[in-house]
C-alpha cells in the first residue's frame, strides 16, 4: 500500500521560516520524482517545486529563491524549506510523488496547511 505523508505545516508570522516533510512508504522511493504543489482558497493549484529522479531542481518563478527542495533516497523522504514567508504563501501544501517513466505510477498526500499570519 502506498502512503506519502506530508507534515510540518502550522501557523507562522511573516518573515518566519517552515520546513515541511513528505513521508513516503509502498514505493521505490528513488525511481519518482517528487513535487510540492500547493493549493489556497478560491486558487487553482498550483506547482511550487520539483526535484527529480536524477536530482534536478525547478520552482516556480514566483518564489523568488525563498523555498529550497530536496530529497533523502535512503529514508524515502522528502522536504520542502520555506523561508521568508509571506501571507500570500498561506496555502494546503501537498506531496506528489511521480514515477519517472510510469505514467500511471502518481500518488498524493493528504496536504499540510500553512498559514502566514500575524
Amino acid at each position: 500500500q502506498v502512503q506519502v505523508v506530508e507534515s510540518g505545516g502550522g501557523l507562522v508570522q511573516p518573515g518566519g521560516s517552515l520546513r515541511l516533510s513528505c513521508a513516503t512508504s509502498g514505493i521505490t522511493f528513488r525511481l519518482y520524482d517528487i513535487n510540492w504543489y500547493r493549493q489556497a482558497p478560491g486558487k487553482q493549484r498550483e506547482l511550487v517545486a520539483t526535484i527529480t529522479t536524477t536530482g534536478t531542481i525547478n520552482y516556480s518563478a514566483s518564489l523568488k529563491g525563498r523555498f529550497t527542495i530536496s530529497r533523502d533516497n535512503a529514508r524515502r523522504m522528502a522536504y520542502l524549506q520555506m523561508d521568508s514567508l509571506k501571507p500570500e504563501d498561506t496555502a494546503v501544501y501537498l506531496c506528489n510523488t511521480d514515477h519517472h517513466s510510469l505514467s500511471w505510477a502518481n500518488y498524493w498526500g493528504q496536504g499540510t496547511q500553512v498559514t502566514v499570519s500575524s
